[in-house]
Order: structure tokens, then C-alpha cells, then sequence
């Protein structure tokens, strides 16, 4: 029976879960769910459902594969990186995954909190000074690896490359100091099987963000 990964029908979230299971090559569902328009932007389709999956903790994304029914992103993330062998194979990478996990998602954060903000464009110039620091903190960690985590490919690089990219989309020279992290996008974009991903119907470009949101 395939896996089944259930969010809105944006990139959001789950991105880097989609970029994972199509790395290790996994069929699974990717359901959709899509908000209604404004203003009411109605949840109903989720709602309807919500209860119902067997999901100790309700929420998108969920995972479900088999008698594992997992949501928050983290934990489905950390569950594949398990399953899939992308979590590290010394406890120096293991160490460095754990941390750019949660860097990671203190940046997702800030972003989100930008995008879905009603005063997104008088906060964006600031945002834009505040990030290029971050990045470069992630440039300087990153250094000569060609990963995260060292020479082998973990879950925290799916992440990664998903930030990066939502980044570049909104701020087009937002890595024009980071030369290590440029390099990190062309290794993941050569990537044989992401190569064929992103030239697929299956590879959504847009909406990063959901209807209400103030960038899309």
C-alpha cells in the first residue's frame, strides 16, 4: 500500500518531504488539500477529515505509511531519515543534522512570519538584512562539505535546498555572498533523480504559501 502525505496544495512544509521520498524514489499519494478563496479562505476540505485518519496529534502535514501515522513535518522528517539511511552515519553527522534541523526551521519560521504578514513589503527590507547574516552563518557551515552533514546526503539537505530555493524567489540575490551555498543548489539541482523531479508535471513551482498569504 503506498504512503500517503497529506497538505495544503502549496510547497510550504512539505517540500522537503516531497523532495525525500522522490530522492529514495518512494511512490506515494501526495493529497491535497485546497483552502477556499477569500475572505472566508474555508478549511472545511481538512476539517472534514481531520478526525478521522487516525492521527494521535491532527494536523498538516501527516504522514501515513502502513500502521505508522505520524504529522508534524519534523518528526515525518526524522522518521524517513531513519527509514531511508539520510540521518547521518557517524555521531559527528548526527550531531551536525540535529542542529541544522533546527536552525533550519528558526529560519522557516521567520520567513513564514514575513510571508503570511499583512505588512509584508514594509518588512521586507529589514527581513532582507536580517537573512543575509543567517545565510551566511549557514555559509560558513557548510564550508567545503558537499553537504550538511559532511560528504553524504542527509534529510536536513532536503530542507535546506527548499529554504534556499523559497529565498532565491523572493529575494533573487539573496546568495550573491554566499558562494558555498550556490554551489550546494547546483550540486542538489544535478542530482540525477531531482533533475528528472523538477522537469516533471509532479514538481510544483508555486504557491510556496497558501491563499492568504501575502507572498505567494
Amino acid at each position: 500500500m503506498q504512503p500517503v502525505l497529506g497538505y495544503w496544495k502549496i510547497r510550504g512544509l512539505a517540500q522537503p518531504i516531497r523532495l525525500l521520498l522522490e530522492y529514495r524514489s518512494i511512490d506515494f499519494v501526495d493529497k491535497y488539500y485546497e483552502v477556499g478563496d477569500a475572505p472566508d479562505y474555508s478549511r472545511e476540505v481538512w476539517f472534514r477529515e481531520k478526525y478521522s485518519l487516525g492521527l494521535d496529534f491532527p494536523n498538516l502535514p501527516y504522514y501515513i505509511d502502513g500502521d505508522i501515522r505520524l504529522s508534524q513535518s519534523n518528526t515525518i522528517l526524522r522518521y524517513l531519515a531513519r527509514k531511508y539511511n539520510l540521518d547521518g552515519t557517524t555521531e559527528a553527522e548526527k550531531i551536525r543534522v540535529d542542529l541544522a534541523a533546527d536552525e533550519l526551521m528558526d529560519l522557516r519560521n521567520n520567513l513564514v512570519n514575513l510571508c503570511y504578514n499583512k505588512h509584508f513589503e514594509s518588512l521586507l527590507p529589514q527581513y532582507v538584512k536580517d537573512v543575509d547574516d543567517k545565510l551566511k552563518l549557514f555559509d560558513n557551515f557548510l564550508g567545503d562539505r558537499d553537504w550538511l552533514a559532511g560528504e553524504t546526503i542527509t534529510s536536513v539537505d532536503f530542507v535546506m535546498y527548499e529554504l534556499l530555493d523559497q529565498h532565491r524567489i523572493m529575494i533573487p540575490d539573496c546568495l550573491k555572498e554566499c558562494s558555498k551555498l550556490q554551489r550546494f543548489i547546483e550540486r542538489f539541482e544535478a542530482l540525477p533523480v531531482m533533475k528528472v523531479y523538477m522537469h516533471s508535471d509532479k514538481f510544483m513551482k508555486r504557491p510556496l504559501n497558501n491563499k492568504m498569504a501575502s507572498f505567494k
